[in-house]
């Protein structure tokens, strides 16, 4: 088991509320653990967030260095339209043939 170090925690009377009842229910056998447990999700969840952003940052810069033409604005609005059209108009066709 690893050595432990005690520290002294100061929480809001809610807080303590919730850790007394997570203990008085069953589910922790003390204060302690509730902490414990709290602690691990809250270092799962900061790990987690720095994966999201190392992978952002790779996208990010895998599409600065990216050789292929830049398509202008213009001609990329009406790519977007166009295929929004083509999309509405294959949804309204699915919705004729089934009233048929």
């Amino acid at each position: 088991m690893e050595t432990v170090e005690k520290l002294s925690v100061t929480v809001t009377p809610a807080m303590a509320r919730m850790i007394r009842e997570k203990v008085e229910d069953g589910s922790f056998g003390s204060a302690s653990e509730v902490i414990r447990a709290a602690l691990r999700a809250f270092q799962r969840e900061e790990e987690e967030h720095a994966e999201r952003m190392a992978s952002i940052r790779a996208r990010v810069k895998a599409s600065i260095e990216d050789k292929r033409p830049a398509v202008p604005l213009d001609d990329a609005i009406d790519r977007v339209k166009s295929r929004i059209s083509r999309m509405a108009q294959d949804s309204n066709d699915s919705a004729s043939r089934r009233r048929s």
